[in-house]
């Protein structure tokens, strides 16, 4: 378990850091779960989940240590509220990541070929939104030795603006899937329809959390 006061007399956000440390784990897992999705593999599919969910179990672990050994006497740079705020954000994504993985493992799916396609270039393009946001809780210690100010701050906002672009892109993506979904339901049972269309709100949850952890980090640069 962390020693959450060295780690803050260290640096403030070193236990935020390693959370999303533990949050990046489940994200590294994405390839491996849908390249046995989308071949079939089951067996290769239900360990790729498993995997994921005790990563998740790891984070959370992680979160709840962080959340118990809080020193509320301790100074940190950002409010408290928007420390546990932070720390949420993170964990809600190593969760959304098991979400996605159980719903893979509910049952096989029809192999639609554009489907499988696209699919693969979904999931890199909301891993994608999530390495920007990582990157950006990296960069939160420079940001306190220059006050939340200087090039340091307008660099990590520029990331922010790439972050929003980037989820934007997705929403284009899911729109174009949609349109192409509903252009074949009549042709597919109603729970491949339904199971299709739940893959891809899953996974476009994670830019979609990724977006609000990093417009949160924002804020808190636009207060100071």
């Amino acid at each position: 378990m962390l020693i959450i006061a060295k780690l803050l007399g260290k640096s403030p956000f070193s236990p935020l850091q390693i959370h999303m440390d533990k949050v990046a784990n489940c994200i590294e897992e994405l390839p491996s779960l849908f390249s046995a999705f989308t071949q079939g593999d089951r067996a290769s599919l239900e360990t790729a989940a498993k995997a994921i969910s005790k990563l998740e179990h790891e984070a959370d672990l992680t979160k709840n240590d962080i959340r118990n050994h809080l020193p509320k006497s301790v100074f940190l740079p950002i409010a408290r509220a928007s420390f546990l705020e932070i720390l949420s954000l993170q964990d809600a994504i190593a969760d959304q990541v098991e979400d996605i993985a159980t719903v893979l493992t509910l049952k096989p799916v029809e192999k639609t070929a554009p489907f499988f396609n696209m699919l693969n270039q979904f999931v890199e393009k909301n891993a994608a939104v999530f390495w920007l946001v990582h990157q950006v809780v990296k960069q939160l210690n420079d940001l306190v030795a220059v006050s939340f100010g200087g090039v340091e701050a307008q660099k990590v906002k520029k990331t922010i603006e790439d972050i929003a672009y980037k989820e934007h892109e997705v929403d284009l993506m899911q729109c174009d899937f949609l349109k192409q979904l509903f252009h074949v339901a009549d042709d597919m049972t109603h729970s491949h329809f339904y199971l299709w269309r739940k893959i891809f709100q899953e996974v476009a949850a994670l830019s979609n959390l990724s977006e609000k952890l990093a417009n949160r980090i924002r804020m808190i640069l636009e207060l100071k």
